[in-house]
């Protein structure tokens, strides 16, 4: 009998840890990990890979609450920061195939503006960038894009 209840004991332990960790899902903890943003300039390289390359942690993290992309085109359309960082989410792990360079075009001490143009094989996406410093951190406040 004693057998019989250490048997079933071990299989409810199993099955609790096994909901447990199915609960917290793939990738989870990488999703919620923190990145170091003390610069400027690792705010924009994250970004940039957060764009280009994929990169799905700390997406949040990156943009400022009153963030917002617009994108220049015959009918000029904008975004707010949750659907960036949503969309940006849904392109986990995707890698653009293209040329990435960027330029700093004004720099202070708690201010950034910088070009980051994307070249593809047949088109240019540039993206101009504003970061700005909040308290220890630097964040994306704005990007505007246009395609040549």
């Amino acid at each position: 009998m004693k057998t019989l209840v250490k048997t079933f004991a071990a299989a409810a332990l199993i099955a609790v840890s096994t909901f447990a960790m199915a609960a917290e899902g793939p990738g989870s903890k990488a999703a919620k990990a923190t990145i170091n943003l003390s610069t400027a300039d690792l705010a924009l390289d994250h970004y940039v890979a957060v764009t280009t390359e994929g990169e799905s942690a700390g997406v949040e993290q990156l943009f400022a609450t009153d963030f917002n992309q617009k994108i220049q085109a015959t009918n000029a359309q904008t975004y707010s920061r949750e659907a960036v960082v949503k969309s940006l989410k849904k392109q986990k792990g995707e890698r653009l195939n293209c040329t990435v360079t960027t330029d700093i075009i004004e720099e202070s001490a708690d201010y950034m503006v910088a070009k980051v143009t994307l070249k593809f094989e047949n088109f240019s996406k540039v993206d101009v960038v504003t970061l700005v410093c909040e308290g220890n951190n630097w964040k994306v406040s704005k990007s505007i894009n246009s395609y040549k």
